[in-house]
């Protein structure tokens, strides 16, 4: 995009230029180019002359060297003194020559004639040479032309005791040392070609980016666009900052220093030196960090910055900082803001409020919306009624304070809890009366108000409590109570935008608040009609020392039950069961389940045959259900139920679908009886167990639903774990201890199933307490037996007793004889009644019938009736036990039941 748009603008601009001239890079490019070339050409010709001087220099050196080391050789002197010197010394400098690498070493007298030279036919004639500076005692350099061309030689005199007595010449020819540079110039020039080469790669290298970065621009082109740059700088109208790393102004345009108020000589100088400018300004700039939109004071103005590096795409390390003026925009967006948070705020009120289906906490979570986005303080008053889950009446006039909640603990304000009945002059009445908010801007100027309280509202005129909003919290037409707003902190009133968004926090939480009140009616009812239907008290009797809990879930009742039932022979049934499901229908079927094993069980039957009855009841219901609400849905139910007798210590199980007891045996051990399971209650089709097990005296029996062991936050098998840890180790534990104990370990604070808990410590009958007797199959023996039940009851204190018991035990013995079959037993059992068993082998039992006046027989059921408090039959898998229970005589002497002579007058 950007170089599309670049390409565009070079053709604009060219088009008003005139047709393509050079590019200033191609200029640039071809004055760069000249001026390598003459750089290059410039430096061989210094390289050349240096070179030029160096070897010269070196040659002069050179032969300076060879002439003062000969002229120093300890055997010159001697040579010089033998008859022929030239002959003892033209070797010599022929070979010192050659290894000095010069072209000429010559011996002369102090005349200048010569003893050596290269060419031997020049020997004593007269070398061309300046002897006379020698002869002072000086070193010589000169350039002659000598015999072997043009020559730089130098002279050395030889000394003999500070007497000069010959001279040393020694040189090079001027061509070798020309030769030698002549042989260094094509290095020379090919190093120059390089430089060049490299010179005008770098060039182009150059010139290319320049002429990328230019577009092709020429001079004209370039100078028309910064005219253009300059005439957009200055006349847009929003202020351009740029400030170099250390923090100078390189540049401010017009708008930028109209903006901040800059003087004419503020480019140049350090941000921090400019006093118009604001600290948080200095700051930013100052900084170099990117910025987006901050808004800062500049005098009366509010400035919009952003600021942005410029050494992101490869420019110089400075920043450019742009201004608005937002004076304006920030007033429309400081609207538009608070329009945003009262939107958030009610948006927020919609998920916050009405979380849970408690009225309280309803109120609550309308205050904690409310403070301190919209006040202050808030504080929620609700009609007394619907604190219960009733329609308040409007004769209510008082309130009860439910919720409070403000920016400081330790305020006024009435605490939770108090009862308020409000004045009619108050704010709150009129509100109430008609249904109106009302906005109250000064507290301290609201006589009706100050009027309701005198001393604590001038407590809270003096904490600092100032304006108030009171709001009607409305549903279906029907004002619940009343949301109040109190407002301390900032010094305006409430404005009536304040009083709308109140308004609609206040309708939000009237619709959460009623539906929280209906379900507490709803939740009240039921948990009443539930606990109806439970157990008031448990029925006294002696074979089990039994504690119950019973708790409802938080979320609404269910259909948990438990009962303790008693049966004869001082035997004890306990039952716990659970109905699929929540609300009025599962405490409804909840009760016909428990009447319905109420009634099976004075049937006696085993616990597999009532499970079964029970079965059948359950499938029905749902039969009904189906036919009535065209729903197929199964209600279904789990149940188990135990009969525990005392004189044997044996408990008969059976359970259907339903969790396992717990048994704390009296050494502290716990175990959980591997009970057939059953299928659970509704099914049908699949056959019903019991199981039989021996308990120890002392063994608790702990019977529950799923609720306490199920859990969403973990599985059943480490609920089961949790309630042996519970009861493990405690046998002396009572009942009462250990159902409390069970709870608080095994249930969370709001649990979300009911639970029933049945703890049962068994106890045994003494023996001394229970008597069989074998009877014979013969009408004879009922004689004796009656003696000896006369015995029994007269060892055990009962005399008053001994006739009736008699009398019953005669019938009962009689009819197994005569309609049942061998063979014939007989318990009596001393407990809170006196009862009388007999069992036989048959299975037909007898029933009670009105005999005629000429009747000889069929009173015998009938005198047992009257005689006894009560009086059955259950079946055992031997045949059948025809019981009869006496009630003990009383503390006066008195007995239950009809009086002994009333029943003998009736049978005479």
């Amino acid at each position: 995009m950007v170089s599309r748009f670049g390409r565009f603008r070079s053709a604009r601009i060219r088009s008003l230029t005139g047709r393509r001239p050079r590019s200033l890079a191609g200029q640039v490019f071809a004055l760069q180019v000249a001026v390598v070339v003459l750089l290059v050409v410039v430096a061989v010709l210094a390289l050349v002359a240096e070179a030029r001087h160096d070897n010269s220099t070196e040659a002069k050196n050179r032969s300076i060297a060879v002439a003062q080391t000969f002229a120093h050789s300890p055997g010159l002197l001697a040579a010089l003194r033998s008859p022929d010197p030239a002959a003892v010394l033209q070797p010599l400098t022929e070979s010192g020559r050659k290894a000095a690498g010069v072209d000429f070493i010559v011996v002369m007298d102090t005349k200048g004639t010569r003893y050596t030279h290269p060419r031997p036919e020049l020997i004593g004639k007269k070398a061309v040479a300046t002897i006379a500076p020698a002869l002072a005692g000086q070193v010589y350099t000169e350039s002659v032309n000598g015999p072997l061309g043009r020559e730089a030689q130098v002279i050395v005199p030889v000394h003999d005791h500070a007497k000069v007595v010959a001279l040393v010449a020694a040189g090079m020819k001027v061509e070798n040392v020309n030769g030698a540079v002549a042989r260094q110039i094509p290095i020379i020039l090919g190093a120059g070609a390089v430089a060049l080469g490299a010179a005008m790669s770098g060039t182009a290298l150059v010139s290319r980016r320049l002429r990328r970065q230019t577009h092709r621009l020429g001079p004209a082109e370039m100078n028309l666009m910064y005219e253009h740059h300059d005439a957009v700088l200055h006349a847009v109208r929003e202020g351009v900052l740029i400030i170099s790393k250390d923090g100078r102004l390189l540049l401010a345009n017009d708008e930028a220093g109209r903006l901040l108020d800059l003087p004419l000589d503020a480019e140049g100088r350090h941000v921090s030196d400019l006093s118009s400018l604001d600290p948080g300004m200095v700051e930013l700039l100052t900084s170099g960090r990117a910025a987006t939109d901050e808004v800062h004071l500049a005098g009366s103005r509010l400035l919009a910055v952003n600021q942005r590096p410029t050494d992101r795409h490869g420019g110089p390390r400075e920043t450019v900082a742009t201004l608005r003026d937002s004076t304006e925009l920030r007033a429309l967006s400081g609207r538009a803001e608070n329009a945003r948070e009262r939107l958030r705020l009610l948006y927020d009120a919609g998920l916050g409020i009405g979380t849970t289906l408690d009225v309280v906490r309803t109120a609550e979570e309308l205050t904690e919306i409310a403070v301190p986005r919209l006040a202050d303080f808030g504080t929620v008053d609700l009609a007394e009624p619907v604190l219960h889950g009733d329609e308040p009446a409007s004769t209510d006039t008082g309130m009860r304070r439910t919720a409070v909640r403000g920016i400081r603990d330790g305020h006024p304000l009435y605490e939770p809890g108090r009862l308020i009945n409000f004045r009619p002059s108050t704010p709150q009445a009129r509100a109430f009366v008609t249904g109106l908010p009302e906005l109250v801007p000064d507290l301290s100027d609201a006589p009706g108000w100050l009027a309701q309280d005198p001393e604590r509202t001038r407590m809270i005129i003096d904490y600092g409590i100032h304006s108030l909003i009171t709001v009607p919290l409305q549903a279906r037409g029907v004002i619940l109570g009343m949301a109040n707003f109190w407002r301390s902190e900032k010094p305006q009133p409430f404005e009536e935008d304040d009083l709308s968004l109140a308004e609609e926090l206040a309708a939000r939480a009237a619709v959460s608040i009623d539906n929280a009140r209906r379900y507490t009616r709803e939740h009240t009812m039921a948990a009443t009609l539930q606990r109806s239907l439970l157990p008031r008290a448990l029925p006294e009797q002696s074979a089990l020392d039994v504690a119950h809990r019973y708790l409802p879930a938080f979320s609404g009742v269910s259909g948990d039950w438990f009962d303790v039932i008693p049966l004869p022979g001082s035997r004890v049934a306990l039952v716990v069961g659970d109905v699929v499901g929540h609300g009025l229908h599962a405490a409804a079927t909840m009760g016909r389940l428990r009447t319905a094993v109420h009634n099976f069980s004075t049937l006696d039957l085993s616990p597999d045959e009532i499970l079964r009855h029970l079965d059948d009841l359950v499938g029905r219901i749902d039969q009904e259900e189906a036919e009535a609400t065209a729903d197929p849905g199964v209600m279904g139910a789990t149940c188990l139920y135990a009969i525990y007798d005392p004189v044997s210590r044996r408990c008969a199980m059976a359970r259907a679908g339903h969790p396992p007891p717990a048994l704390v045996r009296p050494d502290g051990s716990v175990s959980f009886p591997d009970l057939p399971a059953g299928p659970p209650l509704g099914l049908g089709g699949v056959p019903f167990e019991t199981a039989e097990l021996e308990v120890a005296e002392g063994t608790q029996f702990v019977l529950y639903t799923d609720g306490l062991i199920e859990d969403r936050t973990r599985d059943i098998d480490v609920g089961i774990e949790l309630l042996r840890q519970v009861l493990a180790g405690h046998p002396d534990r009572s009942p009462e201890k250990s159902c409390q104990a069970v709870l608080d370990a095994l249930l969370p604070d709001r649990p979300k199933d009911d639970v029933a808990l049945l703890i049962a410590r068994a106890r045994a009958i003494p023996p001394n307490r229970a008597v069989d007797w074998d009877v014979p199959f013969d009408p004879a023996a009922v004689a004796g037996m009656r003696a000896a039940v006369a015995e029994k009851a007269d060892d055990w204190g009962l005399s008053e007793l001994a006739f009736a018991t008699e009398l019953v035990l005669s019938e009962l013995i009689t009819n197994a004889i005569r309609y049942g079959s061998a063979p014939v037993t007989v318990r009596l059992l001393y407990d809170r009644t006196l009862t009388c068993e007999v069992a036989d082998s048959s299975s037909t039992s007898p029933h009670l019938r009105d005999a005629a006046a000429m009747d000889e027989g069929g009173r015998g059921l009938f005198l047992v009736a009257q005689l006894a408090q009560r009086w059955g039959t259950r079946y055992t898998p031997r045949g059948k036990v025809i019981w009869a229970e006496m009630s003990l005589p009383r503390p006066d002497g008195s007995t239950e039941g009809p009086a002994r002579s009333d029943v003998l007058d009736a049978e005479l």
